[in-house]
């Protein structure tokens, strides 16, 4: 499988001692946490030396270990990109009298940004995504957010991966950048009806958005005015504007508890009053519905969410009166709030489905579809006095679909399918729901793709993913890439594991905190059934999964080596104690609600230190393990998966390789350009395939 390698980087033991509530830590690798990490997110280039160069010489060695691979790995690139149209365009979402959308040309790497005029006319280019990016080894543009007369453009863009963001104002006449820059924001604006100026958030020397200044046009960043500032370092902050633009929100909040001050837009100097006060476990979203605010909140024991009304005048607690109900089971997961109707996306018995509530009258009804496993997403509409809605739905095995939905009649649109330039039909393809049982008994939904020719007799190669965090669900949507598995004869497998929220509220509670070691065992879990019922064998199963689900590969190589014949963890949260007990990291205050603070609690330390990947690799045989980083990444840092992997080749048994490969261009989500970020897909593919389906090598 890896023949004739030479020999793997060895990082340099450098003992540190850490003693937490008395108890004593050795950390031999610790050293490859950069002392200056903040100014390198700002500038990669003054990565200490000696760090730079073990990073590279772990780039190499993986490159040499997968060096057999690269014509396959063009192959799969090729075949991926073959199933993307290059010149594309999404539907224009209308607002006002344009309609605004974004398109990709042939070759391009980055999304334009243009509109229609409404009642006719010539298409408008605002924004070209390749122009800016041109020279940039990285570029991501987070925002391009237009005045409320149409005049003027917000934009953002992140030029090093580290999502430190620097706003841009575009005359839209003239199609020039106004000498306004804003630089160290949380990626986007919030214009004030006027178009006289904007708000937004800034990041602070630890990556963490914790003021919202107000900018006048044709001023220097150094005189914008704080609007609002928020002390305690576990709190995200955010900044926006309502539909009607009448209200400016600063929304406060970590995984568990909310937030929300509310500013007259067209008085940016007004004091932001509070709506109501942060109550730990008390989450709440607010949407503006004329002399109303409609809430999405789980207060009063409502667990899986429900929908309130408040006044405008007084939008305190004591005031909200409930519309729609709390159900057991039933989650709501976000809103829309239209003149006539209160749009609402839920998901029950692990499928999501929209309903639409005359707000009048009180009478409902629901968009939902047959498959039995679909994604359905409600998209966001910029006018709050339309019957219309739109929606995507696909499946495993169906394409993406774009609808316009009329809320009154009930007719339904078809406005774009996806297409798949290469050819794809649905009958080829069989997508399934199984329910594996747990170690607790606990039936786990996994999503199943494959072709209808697989042999399912144990002898199809898996690829299972995973994640298993924050509440975050998987869909079941419509994955071009995965068909080059799929047609290579694989399985591929979605674990709907604990820590999400695919069966409610409840599924996300029993998988945090010191319920965490219940992801781990729900995906091995999902490995066993698969075994056991012939879809696939251990020896054939490549575990994937990326950030927390990068922590969760690490856990399940631990924990259950045996199970899987490779695993791939992309930016993996596998120094989980560490990061934990480092307060000046960008994530870890607000991240105590979700894993525990092992600084203040000595039963948190014990919990997260019983399961962290870095701290739990033990002498085993591990199967081969390819782990994936990117050197800016503010949430995930390199130095994670670097420690990580200098411990597994210490410590294992076997010859089974370990190899890492660090993105010295990007940070957490790798590649900025949409086939650039293909070229990282076809290697870790090729992983898969070089491990478990050998014979595909040629």
């Amino acid at each position: 499988m890896f023949k004739n390698l030479s020999p793997a980087p060895v990082a340099e033991k450098r003992p540190v001692s850490d003693t937490r509530h008395g108890i004593q830590r050795i950390d031999d690798y610790a050293w490859l946490r950069a002392d200056n990490w903040q100014q390198v997110f700002q500038d990669p280039s003054v990565l200490d030396l000696e760090i730079r160069t073990y990073l590279e010489a772990e780039n190499a060695y993986q490159d040499a270990a997968m060096a057999d691979t690269k014509a396959l790995q063009k192959t799969l690139f090729d075949e991926m990109k073959g199933r993307i149209k290059e010149e594309d365009a999404s539907i224009p979402s209308p607002d006002g009298p344009y309609a605004y959308g974004t398109s990709f040309v042939t070759g391009g790497e980055q999304p334009r940004f243009f509109r229609v005029p409404r009642n006719g006319g010539e298409e408008e280019l605002l924004l070209d995504g390749d122009a800016e990016a041109s020279g940039s080894g990285y570029f991501r543009i987070s925002a391009a957010n237009h005045s409320v007369d149409h005049k003027q453009l917000i934009w953002g863009f992140d030029d090093k991966g580290s999502e430190y963001f620097n706003l841009r104002v575009r005359d839209i006449a003239s199609g020039q950048d106004l000498a306004d820059t804003i630089e160290n924001t949380g990626g986007g604006g919030a214009w004030s009806p006027d178009g006289k100026g904007f708000f937004y958030s800034l990041l602070d020397e630890n990556h963490r958005p914790s003021k919202v200044y107000y900018h006048v046009l044709g001023t220097d960043q150094k005189d914008d005015r704080l609007i609002f500032e928020e002390n305690d370092p576990g709190f995200f902050m955010g900044v926006g504007g309502s539909k009607l633009n009448d209200f400016i929100f600063i929304n406060v909040h970590d995984h568990e508890t909310s937030e929300y001050s509310i500013i007259p837009a067209n008085d940016p100097d007004a004091t932001p009053r509070l709506v109501a006060a942060r109550q730990t476990g008390v989450e709440y979203d607010m949407h503006e519905g004329g002399d109303v605010f409609y809430i999405l909140t789980n207060a009063d024991g409502a667990k899986d969410f429900k929908i309130v009304e408040a006044p405008i005048e007084n939008p305190g607690m004591e005031n909200w009166r409930e519309v729609v109900p709390h159900k057991a089971g039933r989650l709501i997961l976000n809103q829309m709030v239209f003149t006539r109707y209160l749009v609402w996306l839920e998901r029950d018995n692990g499928l999501p489905r929209i309903v639409i509530r005359e707000r009048e009258s009180g009478q409902e009804h629901s968009i939902e579809f047959d498959e039995d496993a679909y994604a359905l997403g409600l998209q966001g509409s910029m006018e709050y006095d339309t019957e219309m809605i739109r929606f995507s739905y696909s499946s495993m095995t169906t394409p993406s679909q774009q609808y316009d939905y009329n809320m009154r009649t009930r007719e339904r649109v078809l406005l774009k399918t996806q297409e798949v330039p290469s050819g794809h039909d649905a009958d080829d393809y069989v997508t399934r729901r199984i329910m594996a049982p747990s170690h607790d008994g606990t039936p786990v939904p996994v999503t199943l793709l494959y072709r209808k020719d697989t042999a399912l007799d144990g002898s199809a190669p898996c690829l299972l993913y995973g994640y298993g965090a924050y509440g975050m669900t998987i869909p079941a949507s419509f994955n071009t890439n995965c068909l080059s598995l799929v047609d290579r004869g694989f399985v591929y497998a979605i674990a709907h594991i604990r820590g999400g929220k695919d069966k409610g509220f409840a599924w996300y509670e029993d998988g945090k905190r010191e319920n965490k070691t219940n992801t781990f065992l729900d995906f091995i879990g999902a490995a066993e059934f698969l075994a056991a019922e012939k879809f696939t064998s251990y020896d054939r199963i490549v575990a994937q999964g990326g950030s927390a689900g990068g922590m969760l590969m690490g856990a399940v190589a631990n924990m259950a080596a045996d199970h899987f014949g490779a695993i791939i963890a992309a930016v993996p949260f596998v120094d989980v104690l560490n990061t934990m007990l480092d307060d000046t990291l960008p994530l870890t205050p607000p991240e105590w609600p979700e894993w525990g603070n092992p600084i203040e609690s000595k039963t948190d330390y014990a919990g997260i230190a019983a399961y962290s990947p870095y701290d739990n690799v033990s002498a085993q045989d591990y199967p081969p393990i390819l782990a994936v980083a990117g050197l800016t990444d503010p949430r995930v840092t390199y130095w994670e998966p670097a420690k990580w992997v200098s411990k597994l080749r210490d410590v294992k048994t076997g010859d089974a390789p370990v190899l890492f490969k660090t993105n010295m261009e990007a940070g957490h989500a790798g590649a900025s350009g949409r086939f650039q970020r293909l070229e990282e897909v076809a290697f870790e593919y090729a992983f898969a395939l070089k491990t478990v389906a050998p014979d595909t090598l040629g």
